[in-house]
Parts: C-alpha cells; sequence; structure tokens
C-alpha cells in the first residue's frame, strides 16, 4: 500500500488555506502546496507532482467541477484523487460531485483536528480497491 505524502489544497479563502495548511501540513505530517484558485493550480500543479487533490467547490473564475474537469483531460492528473470541499452538501450534490469524478467529499466546515484523519481514511479506502 502506498503511503499518502503529497496533497495539493485549491481554496479561495485565505483563512481557510491557513487552517488547510496547519491541519495537514503540522497535524498530519502531509507536505500540502496550496493554490487560491483554479487556473493558478492547474499551472502549478505539474510542478507539485500531488498524490491528492482537495478542490474548493466555490471559486471565482473556475469552480470545483471546472476545474476536476481540465484535471480529467489532462494526461498528468487523469487518475489523481480528487476530493470535494464544500458547504454544499445536500445528497444531489454529493451525487454530482462523484459523478463528475471526485473520489469523496469533505463537508465544511470541517474540524481541522480530525481532517488529516478523515484524509488518511479516504486514501485508504482508495488505497484498498486497488488490490
Amino acid at each position: 500500500m502506498v503511503e499518502l505524502e503529497r496533497i495539493c489544497c485549491v481554496e479561495d479563502d485565505l483563512d481557510i488555506r491557513t487552517i488547510l495548511e496547519l491541519s495537514l501540513s503540522d497535524i498530519g505530517g502531509y507536505q500540502v502546496q496550496l493554490f487560491e484558485d483554479g487556473p493558478s493550480a492547474l499551472a502549478g500543479l505539474p510542478d507539485t507532482h500531488p498524490q491528492m487533490i482537495m478542490l474548493d467547490m466555490m471559486m471565482p473564475g473556475m469552480n470545483g467541477l471546472e476545474v476536476l474537469s481540465a484535471l480529467r483531460q489532462s494526461e498528468q492528473f487523469s487518475k489523481t484523487p480528487v476530493v470535494f470541499m464544500t458547504a454544499k452538501a445536500q445528497s444531489h450534490e454529493l451525487d454530482t460531485y462523484i459523478r463528475a469524478g471526485a473520489q469523496s467529499v469533505i463537508v465544511k466546515p470541517f474540524d481541522p483536528m480530525t481532517l488529516p484523519e478523515q484524509v488518511r481514511e479516504i486514501w485508504s479506502q482508495l488505497e484498498a480497491a486497488k488490490l
């Protein structure tokens, strides 16, 4: 089983980016790369080699679904696991995200102390599905 080490987070809210970095890096021990919007993420991702990408759903310019669509069209990121982070989490919305190709959804507001464990559990499930 491959261990998760590198995560990219795309989030337009500075406060949430700060919390993500503290939670995933300081508490979780992950290498975290942060982007503030879809276009900067799409430009910078090839240099970061993330094992998982966490996307905010509602961002200016490109929303999470648009970023996911662009990632899936890229040979380099067509199979990289994507997890949405969103407050829009009614069952029909969750279904839309999964049908679009996301592997999971983390509902905002999330608990920064338990977020690394949530991410670890999602990764474990993805790795187990490969066996």
